[in-house]
């Protein structure tokens, strides 16, 4: 099983893109996608921009995720 994570573009350098991710900026490809441009929501999968998504999807999955992280921690 795979898993992409939420991400927001800060900044273009050709095919190259610096993201937030989670709160931490680190650099990624967007070059499997056709229209990046800064601001936009991405899904992101071993340092490789997958997917546009809304805003909103982005932080109902960063919220799915928390959750999950936090049960992992009170068990």
């Amino acid at each position: 099983m795979c898993l992409a994570i939420p991400a927001k573009i800060l900044s273009l350098n050709g095919t190259s893109a610096m993201i937030d991710l989670a709160g931490t900026q680190r650099e990624a490809s967007v070059m499997l996608l056709e229209d990046a441009a800064v601001g936009d929501w991405i899904l992101l999968h071993a340092g490789f921009a997958i997917e546009k998504i809304t805003e909103e999807d982005a932080q109902q999955t960063l919220e799915l995720l928390r959750s999950i992280a936090w049960e992992d921690e009170v068990r």
